[in-house]
């Protein structure tokens, strides 16, 4: 545990990692050759599993950042656009997660970035563009719910006031 927690330097991933090694260990402990130590086979193993995380947590930060960057290139919406939302959203808006109406208010509406969010709520750039979707996603929720088969064409043609 020690030589696992030195290097990811979190006792609860350290622990994952141990234990995904005896799993491993478990599954593998025929190739163990005569002459080698079992210590020194299991701390190569650890060894590969340290390694084996970092690769995992990079690709996935990877993935995170280019889907966050795609996600923001992506709310900018053109000016005529903008005055012509339907009047019935302002009110479903009201009606959204505090932290949801928040997110859209700082991102969609005043044209913040979502490290914008993050910061002000006091969370990560992932975190931010995960809740900025789960409340863009609430957000058609209601418009659905509320206007049904207009918001399906893009409410057109909407009198509700």
């Amino acid at each position: 545990m020690a030589f696992v927690e030195k290097h990811v330097h979190t006792r609860e991933i350290a622990e994952d990692i141990v234990q995904n090694a005896f799993l491993r260990a478990l599954e593998r402990g025929g190739a163990l050759e005569k002459e080698e130590s079992v210590v020194a086979w299991f701390y190569r193993m650890l060894r590969n599993a340290v390694i084996d995380h970092y690769r995992k947590h990079a690709s996935n930060e990877r993935a995170l950042e280019s889907w966050a960057a795609e996600f923001e290139r992506n709310i900018v919406l053109p000016e005529p656009l903008k005055n012509e939302v339907c009047h019935c959203v302002g009110a479903l808006f009201a009606g959204l997660k505090p932290e949801y109406r928040d997110a859209l208010e700082q991102v969609d509406l005043e044209e913040g970035s979502l490290r914008d969010l993050a910061e002000r709520a006091g969370i990560s750039e992932n975190n931010a563009a995960v809740r900025i979707h789960r409340a863009r996603r609430a957000l058609l929720n209601e418009v659905q719910m509320t206007c049904n088969a207009c918001a399906k064409h893009g409410c057109l043609d909407c009198d509700c006031k």
